[in-house]
């Protein structure tokens, strides 16, 4: 029976991300997870392994949405911001992971090899956009990389009483903000 093999992987990924999302690694509770995918301990122990594999494969699942529906364009950097940006408007929960991920995974000697991938091949566009004159070379490509993504990101880790100031402005008017900042990044 793959397909409800699938259909239990999903909903047990998918309970994770939100249990991963509030409580991080540490706090999260398999019980919980099998609980809201309506399965239980023994599944997730048989799908991934432990909890700390199941995070992987969640945070991994994340990873791979975001480079499909997100591609580097290095040719228009604040575009690419802006994706990003809205990406984490649609997916709030991938901030949370990655935030826990920084916090609970700091220090591994294990790094995710997907993300070490992408990572590259970010960088290796923007140089190859800055060797052919497309943008310009006044950061080095992985500085470059390092601030757009921040910029991406302005919004997603403020302080709830920051955040409430910013609920004022629109998704729209947030995402110029960090398209316009990273076009002026690019500026000679």
């Amino acid at each position: 029976m793959p397909g409800d093999a699938d259909a239990t992987r999903k909903r047990l990924l998918d309970a994770a991300m939100k249990e991963f999302g509030a409580y991080g690694i540490a706090g999260a509770r398999v019980d919980r997870i099998a609980a809201e995918a309506a399965s239980n301990k023994a599944q997730i122990y048989h799908y991934f392994g432990s909890k700390d594999q199941l995070f992987d494969a969640v945070f991994n699942q994340l990873v791979v949405r975001t480079m499909a529906e997100t591609p580097i364009d290095a040719t228009d950097l604040p575009e690419y911001a802006g994706k990003l940006f809205d990406g984490f408007e649609q997916y709030p929960e991938v901030q949370r992971l990655a935030t826990w991920y920084r916090l609970e995974r700091a220090g591994s000697d294990e790094p995710l090899e997907l993300i070490m991938q992408s990572n590259a091949h970010k960088v290796e566009a923007i140089a190859k956009a800055q060797k052919d004159g497309l943008i310009p070379a006044k950061y080095e490509p992985i500085v470059l990389l390092a601030l757009v993504l921040q910029l991406s990101a302005l919004w997603t880790g403020l302080t709830p009483e920051y955040a409430m100031l910013v609920s004022r402005t629109s998704a729209a008017e947030r995402r110029k903000v960090v398209t316009d900042a990273v076009a002026a990044l690019l500026k000679d």
